[in-house]
């Protein structure tokens, strides 16, 4: 399975993400600003998504809304 990002780059696990746009998360009233990092982050079952670490809590992000940095 190949997982890619918004600008078509490949996505491997452990890889680091940036946000490309301010994103609401679901459930809560927080936000994902535009530039915000994430490290080692964890592919999943379906191509479109990827699991990465907040704190404590795990959030499962769109690769449409990252890029690979």
């Amino acid at each position: 399975m190949l997982v890619r990002d918004s600008n078509g780059n490949e996505l491997n696990h452990g890889d680091s993400v940036q946000v490309i746009k301010d994103l609401k998360v679901k459930g809560s009233s927080d936000v994902l600003k535009r530039g915000a990092t994430f490290k080692g982050i964890r592919l999943t079952d379906n191509e479109e998504e990827i699991e990465c670490g907040q704190g404590r809590n795990t959030i499962v992000l769109k690769t449409c809304f990252l890029k690979k940095s």
